[in-house]
């Protein structure tokens, strides 16, 4: 198989485990919200969460097919979101809150589609970028 289309194909298996992290991320987000009426920004730090871990163990696994060190793989991913987490939670706090009122979903729909592109490309070139394909 030809660079291009291994690479193609490995984008197309991260849009479609991101997807089902997604469905993970919404469907606990719901959860918390709608029927444990838990405050809007502990709902989708848990629920984002729990979309990390899957999309991670399924994306090492079978995006990215790698046998380079999961701790080390781990950390990298957690770095990742040390930045990601806290500006994310506070600009969804501040689009939903009562000064801009956003749509909680509309800024959450937002906030998936800016992790899904940023996370590609730090997981392709940093975490597992010299450790692809060595698991197969």
């Amino acid at each position: 198989m030809t660079e291009t289309k291994k690479e193609l194909l490995r984008t197309v298996k991260f849009v479609l485990f991101s997807a089902s992290a997604g469905v993970i991320q919404i469907a606990s987000f719901t959860l918390m919200e709608e029927v444990l009426h838990w405050p809007h920004w502990v709902s989708y730090l848990i629920s984002l969460i729990l979309s990390v871990l899957w999309n991670f163990t399924f994306n090492r696994k079978f995006t990215f097919h790698s046998a380079g060190n999961v701790p080390k793989a781990m950390a990298l991913v957690a770095l990742f979101y040390l930045v990601f987490t806290p500006l994310s939670t506070w600009w969804t706090a501040v689009l939903t809150g009562s000064n801009v009122g956003w749509n909680e979903y509309l800024v959450l729909a937002i906030t998936m589609l800016t992790n899904f592109v940023t996370e590609y490309l730090y997981d392709r070139f940093v975490v597992f970028g010299k450790t692809i394909d060595t698991a197969q």
